[in-house]
Formats: structure tokens, sequence, C-alpha cells
């Protein structure tokens, strides 16, 4: 009697919706993340998913206990795809640049979801595998077991943190006309009250732009001084 209930219940969660599709977690999250990268994806809630799969609204919570948990099950899609097919190589430097690269492009590519993925830990499959991965390059390259996790967990917040900082709710010209008006007026403040920025005014325009390529290299070169193996041999 158990069993076929379990039967039974299974056949009406496959049962096609009325659009004639069959729910699934897969299909779910590749709806979210639709609708999350489209217009008014900032808007996101369980009803409207349930609308664009041409289902109940209801019949989403037989798959994930909450918006929330699908929010996570796409930011773990997300390390996923970036990171398929990433193989670390004899170089830690090589390897982290892959690797942190990866992660900055994927965060950049969808900027909505960019604060969830700085900020949570996710414990999904991709990601515990990106962990993995990443502790058992600085494992190799000599440090030791708690340092590898410290400067894992170092590494990969500061990529996350300057993904997620260059990602900006702001218009490209109202970005363009910040940066421009904050220029004009630094460059031009008086050397008696502003000494240090006066003297290097000429150089200022360096602050533009992104500084994830700056850090990265930083904790690249601190990682390869203090990796304690006298070679990463792969």
């Amino acid at each position: 009697m158990e069993s076929s209930r379990r039967v039974s219940a299974v056949r009406a969660r496959r049962r096609p919706t009325r659009a004639g599709v069959v729910l699934s977690t897969e299909l779910i999250v590749d709806t979210v993340l639709r609708l999350i990268d489209g217009p008014g994806g900032d808007k996101l809630s369980v009803r409207r998913v349930g609308t664009a799969l041409g289902a109940d609204p209801t019949a989403i919570y037989r798959y994930f206990r909450s918006l929330d948990a699908i929010l996570l099950a796409v930011a773990d899609r997300l390390i996923g795809e970036a990171t398929a097919g990433f193989v670390p190589g004899p170089d830690l430097g090589a390897s982290l640049r892959d690797l942190a690269g990866r992660i900055y492009r994927s965060m950049r590519a969808h900027p909505r979801l960019a604060q969830l993925r700085a900020h949570r830990f996710i414990a999904g499959p991709h990601e515990l595998q990106v962990v993995d991965t990443g502790i058992g390059l600085l494992l190799r390259a000599g440090f030791a077991p708690a340092d590898a996790v410290r400067r894992y967990r170092d590494f990969t917040d500061t990529v996350f943190a300057l993904a997620a900082l260059d990602v900006s709710d702001l218009p490209p010209e109202q970005e363009r006309a910040d940066w421009e008006t904050w220029l004009d007026t630094a460059s031009g403040l008086p050397a008696d009250d502003y000494p240090n920025v006066h003297a290097v005014r000429g150089h200022l325009p360096a602050m533009a732009g992104s500084a994830f390529p700056g850090v990265l290299e930083m904790m690249i070169a601190v990682l390869e001084r203090d990796g304690g193996a006298p070679a990463f041999d792969g």
C-alpha cells in the first residue's frame, strides 16, 4: 500500500503542466535564470515562475522548499558552468588566474545574482567541487592544511567581492558622468589643502576601471611567495 502511494505521488509530480511541459529541478532552474537575466528580473516571485512554466505555483514547492532555495540552486549552476573544463595546471599562478577569471566573468555576466553569490554559502555540488579543487591547489603548493583553507577563503572572497563591486545598477552613462565629475573635482583640489592628491593629480585617471586585475596579481604573487613547496609540479 505504501509503495503504491509513493508511485502515485511520483506520477502526479511528473504529469505535464497546462503548457505541456514536465517539471523538473533542471527546468525550474533554467526558467528562473532566464527570468532573472531578463526584463524585470529583480521582481522574481514563485507566482511569476509558475506562470512562466505554465504551472500552478504550488507545484514548484514539490521540487524546492522556497524561492531562496531555487536561487541557491541557480547560483550553483552558474558555478558549474563557469568552471566546466577547468583543470589545474603545473603552474600555481596560472591555475589561480584561470579560476579567478572564470568566477569573475560569470559574476559580471549575471549581475542580478552577484550579491547573492558573493555573500552566501551555497553548499551545492559545483561549489563544493570548486572548494575541493581550490584547496587542493594550495595544499600542493606547500601550504599547511589550516593555511590552505584560510588562504583559499581569502582568495575567493576577494574575487567575489571585487566582481560584486564591479556590478552596478547604474546606467553606463551615469557611471561615466559620476567618474568624470569626481576626476574633475579631485584634479582641481588645491595643494595647500590636499597636498598628496595634488601631487599625483596626473595619475588619478588610473583610478578608473576595475581593481580586479591588479588585486588578483598581488594575491597570486603573495601566494606564490608564501607557498612552502619547492615546486608546484601538477
